[in-house]
């Protein structure tokens, strides 16, 4: 590549050429060096070791260097003048001589023959041939899998003879239906003189049980006996992991240590020093400053003094004084200021510290004896919830009110440094622009100097006196302003000769005698920088930010100290609410007055809330026990209260209704419930519940950070009054519990329509929490599904309960039915009285598409037995006088059915119960 360089390197200077000077600090204020036209000699002149020192614009111009290079590489190579040219396209452009001449082998690399591998292979043999025996021993991968598959189809077999109901995952036996699925009571009957055969059921079941569990044993072996490689390989690599952990760490702590010792004999001396000096120049700094602020404030009382006595020109002398230094040595001080502003400040702003508030409102407590109860905490915790309310928000005013004058003092500092920030950022504009006026003076300076030079005239020549007067003025102020000039101290401020000293040195020294008499030396490092000026700016937040914290902690102390009897975990809804909202409130009104949120007290806050949480669910869960221990599962008429609170949910409004005076008590209860145009037959377990979740909802409107808890809470108390109910009704429980003679088919179905109620309102209660819910915790809301899963079982087992009770009742009548006169027989007459009753007890509780959805499967059921019994006579659809008998019977079933109440169009199909003819 050609060089596009025609000029020389740029000689670097020395102290001995007057043409090349050293690099000076660039803020000083030195003339830049201009390029200067040829003045030296021709010929070199002097000794000739200053010419092999000092570069010269005469030698190094002749000397080559690598930017005199004119020719590149693939030129030099390309050269057209070569007559012979290689038709290889990768190397005709490398030149002749490249192509022609062989590579020599490389001195490094040794020739390779079959005999350096004879060792390897003497080594390897005994293995090959270990190996090759092994393949012929072990069977082929098709052998081994087809074993593999046969020993799999054996282990599924074996596993079909297990019932289903031991593969389930929410198996338990704690369930009532699961226990007696698995261990029938039939088995340990023996009453009745069938002692000996239930003694050899009994056997029978325990055997089989332990035939499942041998069974489950061996595949559970035979599973890991298949992972037994895997799962030592996993063992093994755990057991390296951890040495190699073991090892980091401790190479870690090692090295920890190390640097914890270069820290402590190399750093931290260091450092410590170079703290302890910043702190010494920011002490002195302080220090002369107060010194020179507290000698001008005592200067009103000397003037008030100096006019007493008629010392007027003393007086004006000293005001001039004092006027001169507040422009000079304080300027930009507004201490004064700050101390004007707070000593001005309203008194009703005024406010007491924590103990004065509270020895105030313990003092007016006229049931506390001050004299029996010394501390104050104690008589505090005697204090009833108003009295310690009220307390408590006054408390809390005070605060509010003592983080607002801190924010107001310190919006002052704030705003005296970000002025401070502001007056440096306009010096610093102002230097810039006097700093490019001098620059562009000196550089039409510099070139008539190098002009005056070039002709061989001197600069005196040039110049007049007059001329280098202001330079002269220049060069004397900076030897003025250097720190080896003796400055003039405040006492002689006043004296016509030192004010201009004063004036140009106040930005760069200061000076003040202490009382010991010793020189105190202020410079312009001591001076706070913008950096420093800024971390002042942020340490000021940070204050009020502490002032804040230190407030919570107050408050969590005061709050702490009233709840170590359990008086807070006793308050009830109502007041653990208002307590709650008087926190938050505070909360906002700090964060709003600091600009960030303290976390103490709502860490406590949130702490009494998940008490007050555990509490109020106890309390309900209990209740709710009590009432479903004490129910009698009988139909109970609705207050018109529990109708209103109905009636508010369906407004899409979840919250407990005001109580209306005298126009509810005038209201008679109604026999059923209306929830949007249906009915539902209840009974008063049910409307107690409907109030309870509600208190859950309108909890988690008033206490929003518990809503998770909430919802859990809530989840436990439906499944638990599902699975109560339950035990009671379909398990019987209510037999023992409450004293009932019998579950009837009323009972039923009225625990039925109480399940699809809370059902109804489930949606209703998961849109609520939704929407209370952050997108996070959504996943929380499957809690629902798997409620209405239960609930939705739990009815289609009562509705499997009623058939099954007709199912048992045609058995019984149908197997004793005869196909003889009279007609209709006594057997149907009494399945119809039984279908009757069945019906007079369901239909006024169950809706009417529920009710003949029931009764088409108990006439399944009976179309079943009688297939059965009618198969069982030989009975067959031939026209004959059994046929006309049974068909007799059939249509007294069938008229009867369907002149009940709502069956009417019920399409029975009674053609089913013949057997079709082969």
């Amino acid at each position: 590549m050609a060089s596009s360089h025609s000029s020389s390197p740029v000689p670097q200077g020395s102290s001995s050429d007057v043409f090349f000077k050293k690099e000076v600090d660039p803020t000083k204020h030195i003339r830049p060096v201009q390029s200067l036209p040829d003045v030296c000699p021709k010929e070199p002149t002097g000794d000739s070791n200053s010419l092999c020192v000092a570069p010269s614009l005469v030698t190094d111009q002749h000397r080559w260097t690598i930017y005199h290079s004119k020719v590149n590489l693939p030129a030099a190579l390309n050269d057209p003048r070569l007559a012979k040219r290689e038709s290889d396209f990768f190397t005709k452009t490398w030149g002749l001589d490249f192509v022609d001449t062989e590579v020599i082998p490389s001195f490094y690399l040794p020739q390779i023959s079959k005999e350096h591998f004879t060792i390897y292979q003497q080594e390897i043999s005994q293995r090959e041939k270990i190996h090759e025996r092994c393949k012929n021993i072990c069977p082929s991968k098709d052998a081994f899998d087809r074993t593999l598959l046969h020993t799999h189809d054996k282990s599924r077999t074996d596993l079909e003879q297990v019932p289903k109901i031991f593969m389930k995952p929410d198996f338990a036996l704690d369930d009532s239906l699961t226990f007696n699925s698995v261990l029938p009571w039939s088995h340990f009957n023996t009453a009745g003189g069938k002692g000996n055969r239930d003694a050899a059921s009994s056997k029978l079941l325990q055997e089989k049980l332990s035939h499942y569990l041998d069974i489950v044993e061996v595949n559970i072996a035979h599973q890991i006996s298949l992972r037994s490689e895997a799962f030592f390989h996993a063992m093994t690599s755990q057991h390296e992991l951890q040495d190699y952990l073991k090892k980091t760490s401790q190479a870690v702590k090692m090295l920890r240590d190390k640097i914890a010792q270069i820290d402590k004999v190399m750093c931290e001396g260091s450092l410590h020093v170079l703290r302890l000096a910043l702190t010494r120049n920011n002490c002195v700094k302080v220090y002369n400053k107060l010194k020179l602020m507290a000698t001008v404030h005592q200067t009103q009382p000397t003037v008030q003094v100096l006019l007493s006595t008629s010392e007027f020109v003393g007086a004006l002398d000293l005001i001039a004084t004092t006027q001169e230094v507040l422009q000079q040595e304080l300027q930009g001080i507004h201490s004064f200021r700050y101390v004007h502003n707070d000593l001005n400040r309203p008194l009703e702003d005024d406010c007491q510290i924590l103990e004065e508030c509270v020895i105030n409102k313990v003092s007016q407590i006229e049931e506390i004896d001050t004299e029996a109860v010394v501390k104050l905490a104690d008589q505090m915790r005697m204090l009833n919830f108003p009295q310690w309310f009220d307390l408590l928000k006054e408390i809390f005013s005070k605060f509010t009110v003592f983080l607002q004058r801190i924010k107001a003092t310190l919006n002052i500092i704030h705003s005296v440094v970000l002025s401070v920030l502001d007056k440096n950022q306009r010096t610093r504009e102002l230097e810039e622009i006097s700093q490019q006026k001098n620059t562009a003076k000196d550089n039409s300076l510099d070139t008539e100097v190098a002009y005056l030079i070039h002709e061989g005239m001197f600069i005196s020549d040039a110049f007049s006196e007059s001329e280098l007067t202001p330079i002269a003025i220049d060069t004397a102020s900076q030897r003025n302003a250097s720190p080896n000039s003796e400055p003039c101290s405040s006492d002689s401020v006043s004296e016509p000769e030192c004010t201009t000293d004063s004036s140009s040195s106040k930005e760069q020294t200061s000076s003040s005698v202490t009382p010991g008499g010793v020189d105190i030396m202020v410079n312009e490092d001591m001076k706070l920088t913008d950096l420093e000026l800024g971390k002042l700016a942020n340490n000021i937040q940070e204050l009020l930010y502490s002032a804040s914290d230190i407030c919570h902690d107050r408050a969590v102390k005061f709050l702490m100290s009233r709840a170590k009897d359990g008086f807070l975990e006793k308050l009830n809804s109502t007041e653990f609410i208002t307590l709650s909202r008087l926190m938050e409130t505070f909360i906002l009104d700090t964060e709003q007055i600091c600009g960030r949120k303290s976390m103490s007290l709502l860490g406590a806050l949130q702490s009494q809330a998940n008490k007050f949480v555990n509490r109020f669910h106890e309390e309900r869960k209990t209740k709710l026990s009590l009432l479903l221990d004490n129910e009698r599962w009988k139909q109970a008429d609705v207050p018109a209260e529990f109708q209103d609170l109905v009636d508010s949910i369906s407004d899409g409004k979840i919250a407990l209704p005001e109580k209306k005076s005298g126009a509810t008590e005038e209201r008679k209860p109604a026999e059923v419930l209306i929830v949007e145009g249906q009915q539902y037959a209840v009974v008063g377990t049910v409307l107690l519940l409907i109030r309870i979740i509600l208190e859950y909802c309108q909890c988690v409107d008033n206490i929003p950070s518990v809503t998770t808890d909430m919802l859990t809470r809530l989840s436990d108390l439906l499944k638990y009054f599902n699975s109560r109910s339950c035990q009671l009704v379909l398990g019987a429980g209510a037999l023992q519990v409450v004293g009932l003679k019998t579950i009837t088919t009323k009972n039923l179905a009225l625990s039925s329509r109480c399940l699809q109620l809370i059902v109804h309102y489930i949606p209703v209660i998961r849109a609520h929490f939704e929407a209370r819910l952050q997108p996070k915790q959504y996943s929380m809301l499957r809690h629902f599904d798997h409620i209405t899963k239960d609930y939705h079982d739990h009815i289609a087992e009562i509705s499997a309960k009623l058939v099954a009770i007709m199912d048992g009742l045609f058995d019984k009548l149908l197997s004793k039915y005869e196909v003889k006169a009279p007609v209709p027989s006594a057997c149907f007459r009494n399945i119809c009285k039984q279908m009757a009753k069945m019906h007079e007890a369901i239909f006024d509780l169950l809706p009417e598409e529920q009710t003949q959805m029931l009764f088409l499967r108990i006439n399944a059921s009976y179309k079943l037995h009688l297939k059965k019994q009618l198969s069982h006579l030989n009975v067959i659809n031939d026209g004959g006088p059994q046929n006309g008998l049974v068909t007799a019977d059939v249509a007294f079933y069938t008229g009867n059915l369907q002149a009940l109440k709502g069956l009417k169009d019920l399409d029975l199909n009674m053609a089913e119960i013949w057997e079709q003819k082969r």
